[in-house]
């Protein structure tokens, strides 16, 4: 299991952490890119055996990990994640927005709104063609669950499996334990089916 560090991420200083702000998106997701360049020369590892994971905006890298790589990952597993940063913005909880229009960029400003919709994951959906599980909860107020069903309806239509987790009674994450423990064991079987074998 690796757990990299993308610019963007907090502990190293505030100018890593504004290294993917805005128009500097992509490189995020080009770090994963060179981490699985990195992946590749390692004798130990297996690139042929990669699924990425993560949730909120973790879930988001996973969503653009599987747009702008997927035929260097076996399979993806975004958790809460964003898939169109413009959509996102739009349907977010109000209080959120400003925040995160700081770090994502201005989707009312017509250049920034054309460059997120271009690098947007919902809109290179077609590059996606490996197992994908979905996982949302229904009352998510930072992360609208349609974020997730906008995917989960077009890469179905793509031909690709997709198992959906949606659970009527959460928000952003699984805290109730029945719902976390569906998860833990159904994230078990999704490996098992679509990594492992």
């Amino acid at each position: 299991m690796i757990q990299p560090n993308v610019r963007g991420s907090t502990g190293f200083g505030k100018t890593f952490v504004a290294l993917d702000n805005g128009y500097k998106r992509e490189d995020s997701y080009k770090d994963i890119g060179a981490l699985l360049d990195w992946i590749a020369t390692q004798p130990d590892l297996d690139a042929s055996r990669v699924m990425v994971t993560g949730g909120s905006y973790g879930g988001h890298m996973a969503w653009a990990v599987s747009s702008n790589y997927g035929d260097r990952i076996r399979a993806s597993l975004p958790v809460v994640g964003m898939s169109n940063l413009v959509t996102f913005l739009e349907h977010t909880e109000s209080y959120r927005r400003d925040l995160r229009r700081v770090e994502y960029g201005d989707e009312r400003d017509p250049q920034m709104r054309a460059f997120l919709e271009r690098i947007a994951p919902m809109n290179n959906t077609a590059r996606i063609r490996h197992p994908v599980f979905v996982v949302q909860g229904l009352n998510d107020p930072r992360v609208p669950y349609t974020e997730a069903e906008q995917m989960v309806k077009t890469i179905r239509g793509n031909g690709a499996p997709v198992w959906y987790l949606l659970a009527k009674n959460e928000g952003h994450g699984f805290s109730k334990k029945p719902n976390a423990d569906y998860q833990f064991y159904a994230t078990v079987q999704f490996i098992r089916e679509y990594l492992l074998k």
